[in-house]
């Protein structure tokens, strides 16, 4: 499962803008569609809000590809 390393520089970030800033869509639109597919788990749990607050210390998963969430620094 491919793993990208995000480092987070502030309290947190949606997740529609954790998936462009990510590359894994183009667009803050874009995201806010494939969160709303169904397709976006975070820690294990399917994800719906296409603003959810995605901290430090969270894991999301878009298919086979696996986000981890750091703090900065």
């Amino acid at each position: 499962m491919p793993q990208i390393d995000f480092e987070l520089d502030r309290d947190y970030i949606e997740l529609n803008q954790l998936l462009k800033l990510t590359g894994l869509c183009d667009s803050g639109g874009q995201g806010k569609m494939i969160v709303a597919s169904g397709e976006v788990y975070v820690d294990g749990q399917q994800e719906l809000r296409k603003t959810c607050k995605i901290h430090a210390g969270q894991v999301v998963r878009l298919e086979d590809v696996e986000i981890r969430v750091v703090e900065s620094g």
